[in-house]
């Protein structure tokens, strides 16, 4: 039973976590760019600077990968993105993750990684492009 369950959900629970991971890592983009959420953090937040390339990489990418559109390529380069960011912000504090706040940014970067394999799952519009049946 549990294996019959798995095979008739799981590509739909593939496309499911790629929109929710997508709007997780867009609502920092729009905090960043588009300054909404209002985070204090971000208020003063430059396009030009580091952290306003980074938040029109999460802006842009967060909605291609959202609508499912380039999928792997966008998450490959999210998955680098991310890791880059672990490295950049967290990794200097601590070894452990736990400790240096790090956690998130791994975490992405391992499922932006399986995308990058997995493809987008059938609710997509690469799914669309590629004429399969969703």
């Amino acid at each position: 039973m549990i294996s019959t369950l798995a095979a008739r959900y799981s590509p739909s629970l593939l496309s499911i976590l790629r929109i929710y991971i997508g709007l997780s890592l867009l609502q920092h983009g729009t905090a960043k760019i588009l300054h909404f959420p209002t985070v204090p953090t971000f208020a003063n937040v430059e396009i030009g600077s580091l952290m306003g390339v980074g938040g029109l990489i999460e802006l842009i990418g967060g909605a291609l990968f959202i609508l499912g559109l380039f999928t792997r390529p966008v998450a490959f380069l999210l998955s680098g993105f991310t890791a880059v960011a672990y490295f950049m912000a967290h990794a200097g504090k601590s070894f452990y993750p736990i400790l240096n706040g790090g956690e998130l940014a791994a975490v992405y970067c391992f499922v932006f990684l399986y995308f990058v394999f997995a493809g987008p799952g059938p609710l997509s519009l690469d799914t669309i492009r590629e004429g399969k049946t969703a």
